[in-house]
């Protein structure tokens, strides 16, 4: 258990208030107790530190002098960014397992044709196909399934039951959730003599280094080329990438996203959860598409997007606000009428003298 001081030393962090107290566990402002540190990235997590109870709290710089009066026992931990020194502070109060070496396990299936590297270890129940190259220090666990021709780099973990159809490649230092599918037929049929006739899927599915695949996520081979995943790219649980789809690098894809065949995205997409790409659109550099929105034509670099389709944010907003303002638009548009049914009747008025001088004597 560190000291607050010790603490602050791996994060290169300047502590004012008691250096010497022990720092068990990192926690959420709400749930932070004696002995915890926790951390505030905005003024409104500031306004919950008069109640919380934690030992020390991490202060960005340019927040320091915004910072309400704390209990007495607690301690600042002063940083350039809050939020990024509390995921290290994780990393060191929370370790991770250490990895197991088990080696191949005997009731893991792996053909005599595959290549297993030094350091990896293959689970009870793995199934390893026909030529298929793994790196070191990979972790295949239980019910995984890696198809013939599939190449596989270093330092990569496939949960229980992911699947690799054939000739999948995967980078380094890639993690690959329970449940998900890579490289299973792109959905393309053909109505031929009154039946949906299945195009067939020739092309495979490549995914780059440092990627990261949430759980029960489909990405499809592509027909003929390939349906590629860039560097760094992270995405979330249960999305949908189709066949012939190229990410670029460092998107994030939040769930229940989905990307049409043949779509494409630039590096620094965002995909917020339930959004979806039609196919051959092109999100551009740096876009965000946000929660729902339905891009059904391009979407260009930098630009957010909303709503169905999908439209530049601040005409979605504008429209959005408009509703808001028609119970004061009817009394206006009364008014006016008003006035126009006033203004006619004098008009009326006005002009009857005219035409009964303009009657003939009898």
């Amino acid at each position: 258990m560190p000291t607050l001081q010790e603490l602050a030393s791996s994060l290169n962090a300047e502590v004012r208030g008691n250096s010497e107290c022990f720092i068990q566990d990192a926690q959420a402002i709400e749930k932070a107790g004696e002995g915890d540190i926790t951390f505030v990235g905005d003024e409104i997590k500031m306004r919950n530190l008069s109640g919380c109870r934690a030992g020390a709290v991490i202060v960005g710089r340019d927040h320091v002098e915004s910072l309400p009066e704390l209990p007495p026992a607690m301690s600042v931990m002063v940083v350039e960014d809050a939020a990024a020194a509390f995921i290290e502070a994780l990393t060191i109060l929370r370790p991770q397992r250490a990895r197991p070496t088990i080696g191949i396990s005997a009731q893991a299936f792996v053909s005599p044709s595959a290549q297993v590297g030094e350091q990896t270890n293959v689970h009870a129940g793995a199934t390893i196909g026909d030529d298929v190259i793994i790196g070191e220090r990979c972790d295949i666990f239980p019910g995984v399934c890696i198809g013939p021709g599939c190449r596989i780099g270093n330092d990569v973990t496939l949960y229980s039951n992911v699947v690799l159809y054939d000739d999948v490649v995967v980078g380094s230092h890639v993690q690959i959730h329970a449940c998900s599918v890579i490289g299973a037929d792109g959905f393309g049929y053909k109505l031929i003599d009154g039946r949906h006739v299945k195009v067939p899927h020739f092309g495979s599915v490549q995914i780059d280094d440092h990627v990261e695949i949430g759980a029960s996520t489909s990405i499809d081979r592509g027909m003929i080329g390939q349906t590629i995943i860039g560097e760094g790219t992270k995405i979330d649980d249960q999305v949908m990438i189709a066949h012939n789809c190229e990410l670029g690098r460092h998107n994030l894809i939040v769930s229940q996203v989905g990307f049409a065949g043949s779509a494409t995205s630039e590096d620094y997409v965002i995909c917020a959860g339930q959004s979806g790409v039609a196919d051959h659109v092109h999100v551009g550099k740096g876009a965000i598409l946000a929660s729902r929105a339905a891009a059904n034509k391009d979407v260009p670099a930098g630009a957010t997007y909303m709503g169905i389709p999908a439209r530049p944010a601040a005409e979605v907003i504008k429209l959005a606000a408009a509703p808001k303002k028609i119970p004061e638009m009817r009394k206006h548009i009364r008014k006016l009428e008003a006035q126009v049914e006033h203004l006619s009747s004098r008009i009326d008025a006005l002009s009857e003298p005219e035409q009964s001088s303009s009657q003939p004597a009898a």
